[in-house]
């Protein structure tokens, strides 16, 4: 079911039919799933520096493989590494996409990061506001990457 999503911008606004629904495609009826390839996803990575988060996270964002970047910086992580105790001071980061774009956003993430082995996780989204989950959607499309 198409519906009607007004954004104010500037002085303006921009009008745009989302046929997004935040819903799971399994289970779901009415028309109210949206394919595969536009579920919503967030894709979990830590970075060292917030400088590194902003580089990565604004690559993305310029690619249109995501629609937001969230970072949030002063996170400690403790983790074994190469059989040692390491204790680091990191930022993590919340990628907002689309599943039709997880493979690109993970190669181009990984293409980008300076740790040798990236924690990259994807996170399935079981719902959410219709009109946020069609700007993602909308924000996402214009990605050469499919």
């Amino acid at each position: 079911m198409p519906m009607r999503l007004e954004l104010a911008q500037g002085a303006g606004s921009i009008n745009a039919t989302v046929r997004a629904q935040c819903k799971p495609s399994i289970g779901a009826s009415h028309g109210e799933s949206m394919a595969n390839e536009d579920r919503i996803v967030l894709i979990y990575t830590t970075l060292p520096t917030l400088d590194d988060a902003k580089r990565v996270g604004g690559a993305l964002v310029a690619a249109r493989l995501a629609a937001c970047v969230n970072m949030f910086p002063g996170m400690i992580s403790i983790f074994e590494w190469k059989g040692a105790r390491e204790e680091a001071s990191e930022v993590a980061m919340i990628i907002k996409t689309r599943s039709g774009l997880v493979e690109a956003v993970l190669a181009e993430t990984k293409r980008l990061h300076p740790y040798e082995l990236p924690a990259l996780l994807v996170l399935p989204i079981e719902g959410g506001s219709a009109e946020y989950c069609g700007w993602i959607v909308s924000e996402t499309k214009g990605s050469g990457a499919r």
